[in-house]
């Protein structure tokens, strides 16, 4: 774990609402084929998942996933099927964790625990980011980015 202060971002995003999986994956192949033809899929983009919802509390039919790309505050939106939004910056306790649906499983179990023997608080003021950066990508990598305060 390290702690980061992540800039504000503004972001490209597609929504998925339902159960949280398969269908996640599948709106990222949309987002990212989105991407590539607006020019904004390279080795330094960044992407990012953001589940809304806990399914023990929320209807799992019911839950949120965004898929989001970060853009410049120059980019010009074209509104297809992409919706544009921003995340604000701040404090987060950053963990790498190997790209594998259970190491991302076993993550969301370790974490929070992890965070209050460390003496951290969760902002639940901001959301929780998956973070997909090229470069660990293509080194089976990826970050879990949770506010604290």
């Amino acid at each position: 774990m390290k702690i980061e202060n992540m800039p504000p971002y503004r972001i490209a995003y597609i929504r998925q609402i339902g159960p949280y999986g398969a269908n996640n994956v599948q709106t990222m192949r949309k987002l990212k084929s989105w991407a590539k033809v607006n020019d904004l899929l390279h080795d330094k983009s960044i992407i990012l998942g953001i589940a809304h919802d806990d399914p023990e509390i929320t209807n799992p039919d019911n839950c949120r996933y965004d898929t989001c790309i970060v853009v410049s505050d120059d980019y010009y939106f074209n509104h297809e099927y992409v919706d544009e939004g921003k995340i604000a910056g701040g404090n987060y306790a950053v963990f790498k964790i190997s790209h594998t649906a259970e190491a991302v499983q076993k993550a969301w179990l370790e974490i929070f625990p992890q965070l209050l023997n460390q003496g951290y608080q969760l902002d639940e003021a901001r959301p929780i980011l998956e973070r997909y950066i090229a470069e660990m990508v293509n080194n089976h990598y990826c970050e879990i980015c949770v506010p604290i305060k």
